[in-house]
């Protein structure tokens, strides 16, 4: 039935599909808390390579917090119709892939720990407004 497929390469699958499943049934609200988790457990990821000193690693998570950054959650800003926060945000999020290039350049844990905490903090802020926009 799975041929040879190991168990593992078939969970990753499931989770994959998974993982698509969800992102098609979210809203657009549920959509930008799942770019702010995928933010945040690349960044885990990239402290805890950081404390391994496993530099691929570490390298390949911040890479993925900025791709995150920058062709997710700043593209999703409508800077025509935002106002100030839109813009306000705009800047933020260019200061955070500022500082997570130099985290990775510098190997500097708090500048990882800095951008984490202001996504955190977004987030809050956004999913305190869900029962808003639902």
């Amino acid at each position: 039935m799975f041929g040879t497929t190991s168990p593992t390469n078939r969970a990753a699958a499931y989770a994959r599909v998974g993982a698509e499943t969800g992102v098609e049934a979210a809203s657009p609200h549920q959509l930008i808390l799942m770019l702010y988790d995928g933010a945040l457990l690349a960044l885990r990821t990239a402290s805890m390579a950081m404390e391994s000193n496993d530099i691929p690693k570490k390298g390949a998570a911040i890479s993925k917090a900025i791709d995150i950054i920058a062709n997710g959650l700043k593209v999703s800003l409508d800077l025509n119709n935002g106002g100030e926060i839109a813009t306000r945000l705009d800047a933020l999020y260019e200061y955070m892939t500022d500082r997570l290039l130099y985290a990775n350049l510098h190997n500097n844990p708090a500048a990882v720990d800095e951008v984490a905490g202001l996504l955190a903090s977004l987030r809050e802020a956004w999913q305190g407004i869900a029962d808003q926009v639902s």
